[in-house]
């Protein structure tokens, strides 16, 4: 645990005329904060390391951002400091306001002051989270219930990561890392998978299903939990109410029937405990996409939010940049973008790709995500990019960690039992696609991958000489 965690909570702090000041405000969780308070016409300022879309956005709604580490930019009166765990412990701007009074929080804090008086619907997992609130709050904001969001990515339909609402609902993904999701108080809440993540903060995969275990404890009494059926010590949760969903497994409250693709979409049912949803559409790739549409709609329906306007919600719904994301849909060619940094997100990326697109060769670039990670998780790296029929690997992506000796993307790549299989850096990557024409791409990755896509795009679809 982080040594601010004994920080004076931010349910006693004042903000005035000061404002707020947040140390990498361009991550997508710290970003939809800034907006919040920018919302509420509070002064917001902050620090990232690079200049991104995101960041210009913010800047553009008269938010002003700083890119280098340096004391002198900073706001030397301000009333709350909020900084990511992600930023260095020794970051000079962090420990300039640690070390002379400031009232420095972590965003979980934050997140924990703003809920503490609203109604709360908290959605966690190690995968699957981002998506599933984007789509519980878009129903709740499209159907008229009304809600807060805040989301941990950017919802196509509203360009943004963050809305605000007159009804004191608040939707929020609850992150696991560090922790950070045990102090939220949910009415609602979802876990849609508590799988072994993030083992650099707790050290085995039973701690991870504590933890989680520990988050489904905080519903509030009354509440609700909806868990996805077949996780790991399910029998251990003692919500008051716990509703379990599945893609398609019987067995679950709620599940989906009769999956039909349609022009890319879905169609389908939803089955529950005494209703059924008929022909809801949704127009977002994956199947592991309709599990987290059944999830959103189990949320909708203990909200008591009429059937019709979930119909519609859903059918309205855009998805979520970097989730299933097409960048390029022709006869020709096929160009998708996603997130997926976890072997159970690709395992579920790759059998959705092949749900609409069964007789294509499926060429996936993947770039890892920290070393840790990808050394807790080798095996099954390997294991789920065995599922492509090619792929092509990028260094890892470091983000916040350093090296470790012997971890690198040759090591996933002498795992891996494919056959066309390789290591290739950005330029080579997109020097090869230039020269192969891939029918089929998949980018995926936590990283900076998705950098790389207006080119890739381009070299898909133009000669080169």
């Amino acid at each position: 645990m982080s040594s601010q965690s004994n920080i004076q909570p931010p349910t006693a702090i004042q903000i005035g005329s000061n404002g707020v000041y947040f140390i990498g405000i361009g991550g997508i969780g710290m970003s939809a904060l800034a907006r919040y308070f920018n919302a509420l016409k509070i002064p917001v300022s902050g620090y990232d390391r690079t200049a991104t879309v995101l960041t210009q956005q913010l800047e553009s709604e008269g938010i002003a951002i700083h890119y280098e580490e340096n004391i002198s930019l900073i706001p030397k009166k301000i009333d709350v400091v909020v900084y990511t765990p992600a930023i260095p412990k020794d970051h000079a701007e962090l420990v300039y306001y640690q070390q002379n009074g400031y009232t420095v929080v972590k965003r979980s804090d934050v997140l924990q002051w703003i809920s503490a008086n609203s109604f709360n619907v908290c959605i966690a997992g190690t995968h699957g989270k981002t998506t599933t609130t984007s789509m519980t709050a878009h129903i709740l904001r499209h159907s008229g219930y009304g809600c807060n969001a805040f989301l941990g990515g950017i919802a196509a339909n509203y360009n943004t990561n963050f809305w605000s609402s007159n009804n004191n609902v608040v939707v929020v993904e609850a992150d696991e890392y560090d922790r950070s999701f045990l102090k939220l108080t949910p009415d609602v809440a979802i876990i849609t998978a508590m799988d072994a993540d993030h083992l650099d903060i707790y050290g085995t995969a039973e701690a991870v299903e504590t933890a989680f275990l520990q988050f489904s404890d905080k519903v509030k009494k009354g509440g609700c939990l909806i868990a996805k059926y077949g996780m790991a010590r399910q029998a251990e949760f003692t919500t008051d109410t716990v509703t379990t969903y599945s893609l398609s497994n019987t067995n679950a409250h709620v599940h989906a029937t009769n999956i039909v693709v349609e022009n890319g979409s879905y169609r389908f049912n939803v089955v529950g405990r005494g209703w059924t949803i008929d022909n809801v559409m949704l127009h977002m790739g994956g199947l592991h996409n309709i599990e987290n549409a059944v999830a959103a709609i189990a949320v909708a329906k203990f909200l008591n939010i009429e059937e019709d306007k979930i119909v519609a919600a859903l059918d309205a719904f855009k998805g979520v940049k970097r989730r299933f994301e097409y960048h390029l849909k022709t006869d020709t060619h096929v160009l998708i973008d996603d997130y997926a940094h976890h072997p159970e997100e690709l395992r579920a990326l790759i059998s959705g790709v092949r749900s609409i697109f069964p007789h294509k060769k499926l060429t996936l670039l993947f770039q890892p995500h920290l070393y840790s990670r990808t050394n807790d998780l080798a095996n099954d790296f390997a294991t789920s990019l065995d599922l492509a029929d090619e792929v092509v690997l990028l260094p890892i992506y470091p983000a916040r960690e350093l090296p470790i000796e012997g971890v690198d993307s040759e090591m996933l790549l002498r795992k891996m039992k494919l056959t066309n299989k390789q290591v290739l850096s950005k330029q080579a990557t997109l020097a090869w696609i230039a020269t192969r024409k891939p029918e089929l791409v998949v980018m995926a990755g936590a990283g900076d991958i998705d950098g790389l896509i207006e080119e890739c795009k381009n070299n898909l679809l133009h000669n080169h000489s």
